[in-house]
């Protein structure tokens, strides 16, 4: 599989994701990473059922994913993967998913430290594990669709004290 875009989004699959992300990255499979989903037959299948039929969709826990499957770009059929949330990113990323890029899209947070972006408020668990990636290399942009400008993640970090 071709990963073509690593995505941090609460809201997991939803217009931004058929409209925008697919076909800028010219994708044909989604694999959500959620453990609530993958065990909630119900919410397996309302997702499933709201994706056009040629989009593939794999839906997996976070453990399942790191064990299963491997980061590659350039190779085999294009992939979208999507977490609800930073902590499962790096759950995966800790067990063998390393990936390069991470985009955060949409993040909620009731206890939110910073807000990067009207759609992006993250908590300071969020932050110290947004360090850690940063730490091991990971590039993170905040941008909700492929045609906002990115806003860097570093920056913003660097002016909290979390």
């Amino acid at each position: 599989m071709d990963i073509t875009l690593v995505r941090v989004d609460n809201r997991l699959i939803h217009g931004q994701i058929l409209e925008a992300w697919v076909p800028f990255t010219k994708s044909s499979a989604i694999i959500v990473v959620d453990d609530h989903v993958a065990s909630d037959f119900f919410r397996e299948t309302v997702i499933k059922m709201a994706v056009p039929r040629d989009v593939e969709v794999v839906i997996t826990s976070v453990e399942d994913f790191a064990n299963h499957f491997k980061y590659q770009h350039g190779k085999g059929r294009k992939t979208i993967v999507l977490f609800s949330g930073i902590a499962d990113a790096f759950r995966a990323f800790q067990g063998g998913f390393a990936f390069e890029h991470l985009n955060l899209g949409n993040i909620y947070c009731e206890e939110c430290l910073k807000q990067c972006s009207p759609s992006v408020m993250l908590g300071a668990e969020d932050v110290k594990i947004i360090r850690s990636f940063l730490d091991e290399g990971v590039e993170i942009d905040v941008r909700c669709v492929p045609r906002e400008k990115p806003i860097n993640i570093r920056e913003l970090i660097t002016m909290i004290g979390a």
